[in-house]
């Protein structure tokens, strides 16, 4: 009995879609359009990839001019280098280098003990070292 009252449900209503006929209207908002090309497109990334390696630290202050000067004390040293100056609440940090080996920063820090006595090595993830170093 369960089974034919099942049947004659199912004939039933689809009986009643056919009679409605086939065409379906879609009311959307075409911003959905264009949220979904966005989402779709090929973005390249904002910086290059990262690899775990190896900075030194030298020196962090929580007034960004003194952090600059010695920034470009350093540069002036050491051009090829790359340098970054991250902010942490309430210090700016002085970090140099994409040094691949924990014995490639201890080169340069050795160097420059003298002029940065509180620098020291972190590991970190660091960008791909530059090929013309």
């Amino acid at each position: 009995m369960k089974v034919i009252a099942l049947i004659f449900t199912c004939f039933y209503f689809s009986i009643s879609s056919f009679a409605q006929g086939n065409s379906i209207e879609i009311n959307k908002d075409p911003r959905i359009d264009m949220m979904i090309k966005q989402e779709g497109a090929i973005i390249a990334p904002a910086t290059s990839p990262q690899i775990i390696g190896y900075r030194i630290q030298l020196f962090f202050d929580s007034n960004k001019s003194a952090v600059d000067e010695a920034r470009s004390k350093f540069m002036a040293m050491y051009p090829k280098v790359d340098t970054y100056v991250a902010y942490i609440s309430p210090h700016f940090f002085l970090k140099v280098g994409d040094f691949r080996t924990q014995m490639e920063a201890e080169k340069i820090k050795s160097k420059v003990e003298n002029q940065f006595p509180t620098s020291n090595i972190i590991k970190e993830k660091i960008n791909l070292p530059r090929i013309d170093q």
